[in-house]
């Protein structure tokens, strides 16, 4: 699926030029300890790209509407898989799951970072993230 033009936000990924998204971290200047999303005092912290290649740490399925707000999808809710992705050794992100059904993941399983469009409670398209099994479904 293409990616819509507006992320969801500026701040969680950059595009390259094919449009795929590389999630960026914040590196603590002092200690090195990556953190995601990144924070906003770019004093303290640098901006830097993370693998966009990781392996399923863990995941579940979201089987009931989040609460609201802060949820913003849409009234009809279906459920959705969510889980942590090691990206190389130094930081596990979570994030929503696609690709597979909702039985066909499994632990270090094989993932790669994706757009994915999401439509707000308002119905304004926007892009996400999430990860998708590398390679398609195994």
């Amino acid at each position: 699926m293409p990616a819509c033009p507006l992320a969801i936000d500026d701040r969680l990924f950059e595009r390259d030029a094919d449009g795929r998204p590389t999630l960026l971290a914040g590196r603590d200047r002092e200690t090195g300890r990556l953190v995601f999303p990144p924070p906003g005092d770019t004093d303290r912290f640098e901006i830097v790209p993370l693998p966009r290649d990781g392996r399923l740490w863990s995941w579940t399925v979201q089987r009931f509407r989040p609460k609201s707000p802060p949820y913003a999808g849409p009234d009809a809710f279906e459920p959705y898989a969510v889980g942590y992705v090691a990206l190389g050794d130094a930081i596990i992100v979570e994030g929503r799951l696609t690709g597979a059904p909702l039985d066909g993941y499994r632990i270090d399983m094989p993932m790669t970072l994706v757009g994915e469009r999401f439509v707000m409670a308002d119905g304004e398209a926007r892009t996400t993230f999430a990860f998708a099994p590398s390679g398609g479904v195994q």
